[in-house]
């Protein structure tokens, strides 16, 4: 049922918009996924971290990929996150998407308790014998016990099943190990980032792409980037990468994640409505703020006409140097008035 095509691209790891009883809003999700895909994403991802899966019961989780595998239709291929609290469930969590043609499923490491690599191994050999559909591992370990090199290389010549891991650490040499590691003897295997930060010099050392939280606000950026990288225009790429960098720093440091991504959201035409976890009044985002850096930057990339109103008057569409400073120096200044730096 599912196609053999390596993994690659940028996959987004989309948001779920909520309704004002705090449910899914399924024709606003809808409506983004289409518009995502419209966009040039490469693939989608939910249930993810920027998904805030764990803020959804297993229920949910499983309905919101039927949701974005109908809307799809099959058009970009989909990475599902399957990561249940245990084993058990996490396979039958494997054995839905399979029914339903994901492409392949993304499995974080155990988290809450921190295991050993043996334990780790342990756990992804017992998914990968017993799963019917490609899994990715999900290296995230500020949030989960880290999937260490040799674990990694052992799995994927263990396990024909999985195919890809996705790196959220963000270290460009234990990507560049990973890779030593691994594609000798599984060419096929795929490696993706979770950390906009580095998707360039990542790439540039044998990365085939990301799955980026960015991309679920700018996805024309991240497919931009991801172009001119490909295709070695090195010097737009990296001014695209540092523009990137800066829109990526004001949505995570503006407020709880991924609070500042969903409020981008909304500047990009969606009702993205209330999140889950409660938030004071001091957290709220900086719109101000957030408006102005992802309107100037639509702008200075040929993107004019979203969201509506552009730049302020009097700016010009190319955002020079010093007002990318004046932007970061404002953020940091609320940051350090929060007392969040």
């Amino acid at each position: 049922m599912q196609s053999e095509t390596k993994l690659r691209g940028i996959f987004t790891p989309n948001l779920v918009p909520y309704d004002s009883r705090g449910e899914i809003n399924e024709p606003e999700l809808r409506r983004y996924i289409d518009w995502l895909i419209e966009k040039g994403v490469h693939g989608l991802y939910p249930n993810g971290s920027t998904g805030e899966f764990t803020r959804f019961t297993p229920e949910e989780r499983k309905r919101i990929v039927a949701i974005i595998a109908d809307q799809t239709r099959g058009r970009v291929p989909i990475l599902a996150g399957a990561a249940e609290a245990n084993v058990r469930e996490t396979i039958k969590a494997c054995e839905y998407y399979y029914e339903l043609g994901i492409r392949a499923v993304a499995i974080v490491a155990p988290f809450y308790y921190k295991l050993s690599p043996a334990s780790v191994y342990a756990y992804f050999k017992e998914i990968g014998d017993n799963t019917p559909i490609d899994v990715t591992l999900y290296n995230i370990p500020m949030f989960a016990s880290p999937i260490d090199v040799p674990t990694i290389q052992r799995l994927s010549e263990e396990c024909e099943k999985i195919v890809a891991i996705k790196d959220s650490s963000g270290d460009l040499p234990n990507m560049i190990r990973m890779i030593q590691a691994v594609r000798p003897n599984r060419p096929e295997f795929s490696f993706l980032t979770g950390w906009d930060a580095a998707l360039m010099p990542l790439m540039l050392i044998g990365a085939d792409g990301g799955t980026n939280a960015s991309s679920g606000v700018v996805p024309e950026l991240t497919r931009k980037l991801y172009d001119l990288t490909t295709s070695g225009q090195l010097d737009e790429a990296r001014r695209v990468q540092y523009d990137l960098l800066t829109l990526f720093d004001t949505m995570i440091y503006s407020a709880e994640f991924p609070e500042g991504f969903r409020a981008a959201v909304e500047l990009r035409g969606f009702n993205m409505g209330q999140g889950r976890q409660p938030i004071t009044s001091e957290q709220k985002t900086d719109i101000v703020t957030l408006s102005r850096t992802l309107q100037c930057m639509l702008s200075e990339h040929g993107f004019t006409n979203e969201p509506i109103g552009g730049c302020a008057t009097g700016v010009s569409e190319d955002l020079s140097a010093s007002d990318v400073s004046q932007i970061v120096q404002h953020v940091v200044a609320e940051l350090n008035r929060r007392k969040l730096l």
